[in-house]
């Protein structure tokens, strides 16, 4: 008995002790974007003042209303500022991509970069705090580079609010013009840590940025003038965004919210059923929005292949490859283009067995000469391969039959069916 009772015993240790490593395996799932892809992506944003910044990531968790706003900031360029988010007032569009139109050169941008916006906006809705650290690291090395420093059109402030905590803010020189940086990430931020995963980059668009002077790698266009159009800020040490209530119900006069919302709050129902990329955000967002099965059955689309879809997606990603950059490179590069073109046209011919040698050609050759030995040339294959004239024919033989049954044939047509379809065959020959 105390055998059995010591090697129970030996068992519930092992157990116990194997329960924290379980714990741990399950209560931590693999982070969406890996430190290398989030600092990818938020290069070419990083070094944007924070209330833009913040702005900007709040604005990219709703993609489907960023393309919408795109459109109409093109359609419509030459609103800016304030004035433009008025004009925009009674669309449906979150109050975060409104806010967005006072700065057409960067709402424009995240119209023509779905794939960028939608692959943001998940990565700040599944841990803001990464997204935010990851700009944080981005500001460290551009500062040590030398080319992030005050200027006339921004404040760099430098606080340590912690023993081992550093934090880089940049602030608009003047709060009422906020001017819109633009640089190239491979200079600004020195040599680039990640070859893997080099930064983004879009060369900034010349009518925003009219003889716009380079200063420490940095390049600043015309100052755009607001007042509250942007409510928001970056809160660095909780790593999320703060709301100002009071400048986001004076702009949203008919979207007004409570005293006491002064955090970002995604709002699931300006989604309009764009998928969420990892479970986490599935769970917590993507439950009951209004239309979303509706909109991806009429999109003959299946959540659960999109679930897969994006899951492979993030597993390229993972491995250095992104499917989203080949397809931009596909497009940009006519040569590349063509020989991708011509490999799937190859390919094609290759599996219908019709490529140079195939066995589908050989048939067809076999049949054509088959067909020219018998004197019907190759209007044979042609009227082989007519699937709907053959219907037709077929329903006249049938027609032919039933009349010769309803006029009293109906003896000779039940025991000569082989004259029914003679008389059928009849009908192709003429």
């Amino acid at each position: 008995m105390r055998p059995l009772i010591a090697r129970l015993a030996r068992t519930l240790v092992v157990i116990v002790s194997l329960v924290p490593a379980l714990v741990v395996a399950q209560g931590s799932p693999a982070p969406t974007f890996s430190k290398e892809q989030l600092d990818q992506m938020v290069a070419p944003i990083a070094l944007y003042p924070d209330s833009l910044l913040s702005q900007v990531l709040m604005a990219a968790t709703y993609p489907a209303d960023v393309a919408d706003a795109a459109k109409w900031s093109k359609a419509n360029a030459k609103q800016q500022g304030d004035a433009a988010v008025k004009a925009v007032d009674s669309q449906p569009w979150d109050p975060s991509v409104k806010a967005l139109v006072a700065f057409p050169q960067v709402i424009q941008m995240m119209g023509e970069k779905p794939d960028w916006v939608q692959n943001l906006g998940d990565a700040f809705l599944a841990s803001s705090k990464d997204v935010l650290d990851s700009a944080q690291r981005l500001r460290a090395q551009a500062q040590k580079a030398g080319n992030l420093k005050t200027t006339d059109q921004q404040k760099v402030v430098v606080e340590q609010p912690a023993p081992q905590q550093t934090v880089i803010k940049i602030e608009p020189a003047n709060p009422q013009v906020v001017y819109v940086p633009t640089y190239n990430p491979t200079v600004v931020y020195g040599a680039w840590p990640y070859p893997a995963y080099p930064p983004y980059y879009w060369p900034p668009p010349p009518a925003y940025y009219p003889g716009a002077a380079l200063a420490s790698g940095i390049m600043f266009g015309v100052g755009v003038g607001i007042t509250a159009a942007l409510w928001s800020d970056c809160n660095w040490g909780r790593g999320d965004v703060n709301i100002n209530v009071n400048k986001y119900n004076s702009v949203n006069v008919n979207k007004q919210i409570s005293a006491n919302q002064t955090n970002f709050q995604h709002n699931s129902a300006n989604r309009r059923g764009v998928p969420y990329r990892d479970q986490a955000s599935q769970q917590k967002f993507g439950k009951n929005v209004a239309g979303a099965d509706q909109r991806a059955d009429y999109r003959g689309r299946d959540p659960g292949r999109d679930a897969q879809r994006q899951q492979a997606q993030a597993s390229l990603q993972q491995r250095g490859m992104d499917p989203a950059k080949e397809r931009e490179r596909l497009q940009n590069d006519p040569a590349a283009r063509e020989r991708a073109q011509s490999a799937a046209r190859d390919t094609g011919r290759d599996r219908a067995g019709g490529g140079p040698g195939g066995a589908g050609g050989a048939n067809r050759d076999q049949a054509r000469g088959a067909a020219q030995a018998r004197g019907g040339g190759d209007n044979a294959l042609r009227g082989a391969g007519n699937a709907g004239q053959a219907r037709q024919q077929m329903d006249r033989g049938n027609a032919s039959r039933q009349s010769m049954a309803q006029h009293g044939g109906g003896a000779r047509a039940a025991g000569g069916g082989g004259g029914g379809a003679r008389a059928g065959g009849g009908g192709r020959r003429h």
